[in-house]
């Protein structure tokens, strides 16, 4: 068999597409310039920005279909195993009682070995999440020299730029229905809520940040949400690098205060989280317009690992002082486990025998 051609760089959100790469930057003052970027931040705090020459509207039918052979379900591992993870929790409440943080999320990576790297199209991934699991920021970025090859099916926006309106839509609360949802989940959005309008206000103009919607629920494949929308006017000068200074990483996959719950997430989590909690979205320089994800419910291929290639996938929950430990648990299997399913090409595969 001949060997398959490299994939070209490529990304989609929406009905947008975009080929024929142009320019590749890690800074990301040239989202102020000029020209239509694709963009992937990574949680520890790299960011990777594309522009694109060809960009078009594209229905979904018409995407080519791709290749995608996913991992066994019974092949995923996980960076922190059950009774770390609840560990992890009891050690964050400790923390919370000292005084020393409000929350904290907790998060894990999960990763699966590829069976067949050649057929391992981020942009057939999309496809089957798109189908299989359908969010409003979902996307792909496909970008193999330069390390990201991404797949989003994120619920949550981080942030929407339209000329100088800025917004975002922190979630918090999750559960199979809205009768899951506890007092305790209320209380972690306002916090969340917040947090975001403090980050907000570093770069917006005094007294313009609002927050139109507070714990509204939204309902999603297979679990609920209680998202609140915070919105602001940018203080002159302020742009694209200003926002990343100002909000990044998601106040929503960190905790509050944010410099105390990192110093928590280090501590605590063993594997770095990658374009997981960090940002996957577009610019559109020519027109002041973007929108960034949250990059939950996201999956993205390491082909450098020591082992060989892999598919990674996190998952993750906010601690409160109510927080029960195998509550939380469970709700980072519950937002795992209809995604892996799609990844691994099986319907609702089970992750509660994920090894570590």
């Amino acid at each position: 068999m001949p060997a398959l051609a490299p994939l070209a760089p490529l990304a989609r959100f929406g009905r947008t597409t975009a080929t024929d790469l142009r320019d590749v930057t890690t800074d990301p003052a040239a989202l102020e310039s000029a020209g239509w970027w694709a963009v992937v931040a990574d949680f520890e705090g790299r960011v990777l920005c594309a522009r694109f020459g060809d960009v078009r509207e594209s229905p979904a039918k018409e995407r080519p279909a791709g290749r995608w052979r996913g991992p066994a379900p019974g092949d995923w591992t996980s960076s922190l195993d059950h009774a770390a993870y609840t560990a992890g929790v009891r050690r964050i409440r400790e923390h919370i009682a000292a005084g020393e943080v409000y929350q904290a999320n907790l998060c894990r990576v999960l990763t699966a070995p590829l069976p067949d790297p050649a057929a391992s199209d981020v942009d057939a991934l999309g496809a089957l999440l798109a189908r299989g699991n359908p969010a409003p920021y979902g996307g792909i970025v496909r970008l193999p020299a330069h390390g990201a090859e991404v797949a989003s099916a994120s619920p949550e926006l981080f942030l929407r730029r339209t000329g100088r309106t800025v917004e975002s839509g922190p979630i918090k609360g999750t559960g199979r229905t809205p009768g899951d949802l506890l007092e305790k989940d209320h209380a972690e959005n306002v916090m969340i809520v917040d947090l975001v309008r403090n980050d907000l206000g570093r770069v917006c103009a005094t007294g313009s940040v609002t927050v139109p919607e507070l714990c509204a629920l939204e309902h999603h494949p297979g679990l609920v949400h209680l998202v609140s929308t915070v919105r602001g006017e940018l203080a002159p000068g302020a742009g694209w690098p200003e926002l990343f200074g100002a909000a990044f990483p998601p106040g929503s996959v960190t905790g509050a205060p944010k410099s105390s719950a990192l110093r928590i997430i280090d501590a605590l989590e063993t594997a770095p989280r990658g374009p997981y909690c960090g940002g996957v979205g577009w610019v559109d320089a020519d027109r002041g317009t973007g929108e960034l994800a949250v990059g939950i419910r996201t999956f993205w291929i390491d082909r450098l690992s020591p082992g060989g290639p892999v598919l990674r996938f996190g998952t993750g929950a906010g601690i409160t002082w109510g927080s029960d430990p195998e509550r939380e648990w469970a709700e980072t299997e519950l937002k795992a486990s209809r995604l892996l399913a799609v990844a691994s090409r099986t319907e609702h595969a089970p992750i509660q025998g994920a090894r570590t």
